[in-house]
């Protein structure tokens, strides 16, 4: 991007678990970009540092990911989830109440973008996208889905109508975490997750016994999904 670098002997080390879907290569992205601005004095906002991280992964790596891993890694805030117009980069944090607890369970059940579905995916949701004439599904409501769903095959509309329904999802989670709602936000969950499994099909039985074991313990006191796959 114009930039010159001398050298550096860098050290990378962090205790991410490589894998678990817990954006690992997003964070290795962010934090080297986050050095060089340090090391350089390099006028570049966090957005810019999670563009380059997204750039490297897609012509680097070979994955076609979007930003939202990278976004949250340079622009997250302690105690905040982060609410994020992937199109203009807009974020908003969003206050968690102090009560409530992120618990991050591994299931070490092991996969990569890459030699995974991923790509497959984004192509299905591009097909939906053009079907509907616009650039994203974001532009699609879902009585706009439901008019046209007989044009799409099968499998491409089941996969249109998570990204459509998720996209809803994420917008009244929002509202859920600031009235500090956990019965709304335990019911968003399960939802997303259903929709993961049944329209998405990225979820593995793994998953979804562990999380049905959780939901059986914790009812509507909180809410449990995949993340990451």
């Amino acid at each position: 991007r114009g930039y010159q670098f001398t050298g550096a002997d860098i050290s990378v080390s962090g205790n991410v678990p490589q894998g678990a879907g817990l954006s690992s290569s997003a964070a290795l992205e962010v934090v080297i970009g986050q050095t060089f601005k340090v090391l350089f004095n390099l006028e570049i906002s966090q957005a810019e540092i999670a563009l380059n991280g997204q750039q490297a992964e897609n012509e680097f790596v070979g994955c076609n990911c979007g930003i939202m891993d990278q976004m949250i890694s340079a622009e997250g805030r302690e105690n905040h989830a982060m609410l994020l117009d992937c199109r203009s980069l807009e974020t908003e944090a969003v206050s968690m109440p102090e009560d409530m607890a992120v618990v991050i369970i591994n299931s070490n059940k092991k996969r990569g973008l890459v030699d995974s579905e991923y790509n497959t995916r984004r192509q299905q949701c591009e097909e939906a996208a053009r079907t509907f004439g616009v650039k994203a599904l974001r532009d699609v409501t879902i009585e706009q889905f439901n008019e046209k769903v007989y044009e799409l095959n099968e499998i491409v509309a089941k996969r249109a109508r998570h990204v459509i329904t998720e996209n809803n999802r994420t917008v009244e989670a929002a509202k859920a975490l600031r009235s500090h709602n956990i019965k709304r936000m335990s019911e968003l969950m399960a939802q997303s997750h259903a929709s993961m499994r049944d329209d998405f099909d990225i979820t593995v039985k793994e998953i979804d016994t562990l999380v049905e074991m959780v939901k059986n313990v914790i009812g509507e006191q909180g809410g449990v999904r995949m993340t990451g796959g």
